[in-house]
């Protein structure tokens, strides 16, 4: 499979990489109101289901536009795209496994600060390679 061209990689940094960054605040400035919104939707099935058709409709449409197994900052990408497309059908096909791992999750006090120091990482990664310069139309690197 060819590398999608750089204007789409771009494009999904720029699209991806703030919602990263809000999420790595949220978490970071705001774990308490986190750690309780985690609560709520471990109690809420149809919550997690619906979450999981957002989360696979989403990485499936990232992969379909974007499935590039390059040794560059765009891998970033085609993970997420992954991660949302198994992430997702994980969670419409067994909703109770996700409560599990989000209980064990919580049982862990700092588990909240590593995910939000990665979520960050992610996010500014993702901002810097979308926003430092225009692309090439057409181009492919």
């Amino acid at each position: 499979m060819t590398a999608p061209s750089l204007r789409i990689s771009v494009f999904l940094a720029r699209l991806l990489g703030p919602v990263c960054i809000a999420i790595a605040i949220g978490v970071l400035v705001n774990a308490a109101a986190y750690r309780g919104l985690a609560q709520e939707f471990l109690h809420n099935t149809a919550l997690i289901y619906v979450t999981g058709l957002l989360g696979m409709t989403a990485g499936v449409a990232i992969l379909l536009n974007h499935n590039a197994w390059v040794p560059d900052w765009r891998l970033l990408i085609t993970l997420f795209g992954w991660l949302a497309t198994i992430g997702g059908a994980q969670r419409i096909i067994w909703p109770q496994g996700t409560e599990a791992a989000l209980r064990w999750f919580l049982e862990r006090s700092a588990s909240l600060i590593v995910a939000g120091i990665i979520w960050l990482i992610i996010g500014a990664v993702l901002c810097f390679f979308g926003y430092r310069r225009e692309p090439v139309t057409g181009a492919t690197r």
